[in-house]
């Protein structure tokens, strides 16, 4: 597995697959290709298909553009899905006659990760971690007596808590900004932000039910900022970023843990993504939104689980559940947009991550069906959904709510 860096990427949303890797990948093609008068852009499937809702082509129109001295023409083909990934584009540079010198085609592939094929992550680092599965760290843990975090500070850069650290400090802006915007998200739904309202009547609520309505606050908060196009923390992604921040942030302020217990709690969320990146997909557009919602509350589980005093067994229970209990969940958003349903599922996964360290306390830590095994469940019933239910918006709540079919019922 990569280190952590390459999971929890700081950026702008609404989509690490659809904003953050296009961007990368655009801005690479025209730092190699300063001489082109201007560029045309082939977006495939996933990326074609909901490109306009998320802003892809303005993420990479503002990196091939040169401050708008460049043309970029941008061509929308949804049907056609490559091989590899459907989050597939090829890039061209064209001379001043109109004749391409160059094409490059990459893939969109999760977590604003690029690359162009098998085996290719462009622009991440060597693989560090020795162990790339969940059951071995559990087991490193149990021979060695130390904890996740412990295993991620071997294998990182002397630099990494100073990263995750600014990796907390960008999660914490998030909420903040969330919480003190009011008004409506861009884009045809009209849909208004919820944040501060949920968080005001939160505070007048007696303390069983303030708590969720406070964890609801904050993911709604980094949801909505990744909605609008604000500074987010891929967690491990943008459409699902709001998860991880809500549940450590209100958990540092109703149970004062020291900022170093939530960089470690961090760090051993991130080994749970990491290793689902690694042997499934974090990619919407690949597996639907188990991949991203799902791997979340994974996430946050484990690092929950963890700073309430879970053993190594039970922090792997904690997100065992938080996973399996988001198996098949589809992909669809309404008009493309990160926004209906992304938004609620992240307030909701928030709640969930809480309830699953509970169920997880409980026990003693043993259970049948393992982190690992939900992960490859995952992947197997990720590549069996449709292509409709796979961040295109034509099947699912898209399909129902676009097309005006759907009648609430007289009963």
């Amino acid at each position: 597995m990569k280190s952590l860096k390459e999971l929890y990427k700081i950026g702008r949303g609404p989509s690490s697959s659809h904003t953050m890797g296009p961007a990368k990948a655009a801005a690479m093609f025209a730092a190699k290709h300063p001489e082109a008068g201007k560029f045309e852009v082939v977006l495939y499937g996933s990326l074609a298909a909901t490109g306009k809702g998320h802003l892809t082509d303005v993420a990479v129109t503002d990196a091939l553009s040169d401050n708008g001295k460049k043309q970029v023409d941008i061509v929308w083909r949804p049907e056609t899905f490559l091989t590899f990934h459907p989050n597939g584009m090829t890039f061209k540079a064209v001379d001043g006659c109109g004749n391409i010198g160059d094409e490059w085609t990459v893939y969109s592939i999760g977590g604003g990760t690029i690359s162009e094929g098998p085996g290719s992550a462009i622009g991440e680092g060597p693989d560090i971690y020795d162990l790339n599965s969940i059951n071995e760290i559990v087991q490193w843990c149990k021979d060695t007596g130390r904890n996740f975090w412990e295993y991620a500070e071997q294998c990182e850069s002397p630099d990494f808590w100073d990263y995750m650290k600014e990796v907390w400090e960008a999660m914490k802006a998030s909420i903040h900004r969330g919480l003190d915007t009011e008004g409506a998200l861009p884009g045809p739904l009209r849909l208004s932000r919820k944040a501060a309202t949920y968080h005001i009547k939160a505070s007048g609520y007696k303390a069983n039910l303030q708590t969720r309505g406070m964890v609801f606050s904050y993911a709604l908060a980094v949801s909505e900022e990744n909605a609008s196009g604000g500074v987010v923390v891929t967690a491990p992604t943008c459409g699902s970023c709001g998860v991880l921040p809500a549940v450590l942030y209100h958990i540092s302020k109703g149970h004062n843990f020291s900022e170093t217990r939530i960089l470690h709690a961090l760090a051993t969320g991130g080994l749970f993504g990491n290793a689902v990146k690694q042997n499934a997909s974090i990619s919407g557009a690949e597996v639907g939104c188990q991949g991203e919602v799902g791997v979340a509350c994974a996430m946050a589980s484990a690092a929950t689980c963890q700073l309430f005093g879970g053993t190594p067994t039970q922090v792997e229970y904690a997100a065992e559940m938080g996973l399996e209990h988001h198996l098949g969940m589809t992909c669809d958003p309404v008009c493309g947009l990160v926004q209906i349903p992304c938004i609620e599922r992240n307030a909701f996964a928030a709640a969930r991550a809480l309830d699953a360290n509970i169920y997880a306390s409980f026990s003693d830590g043993y259970h049948r069906v393992s982190f690992d095994e939900v992960v490859q469940a995952m992947k197997e019933t990720g590549h069996d959904l449709p292509s409709l239910y796979k961040e295109t918006g034509e099947g699912g709540l898209a399909a129902v709510r676009n097309s005006g079919k759907f009648r609430p019922s007289k009963s």
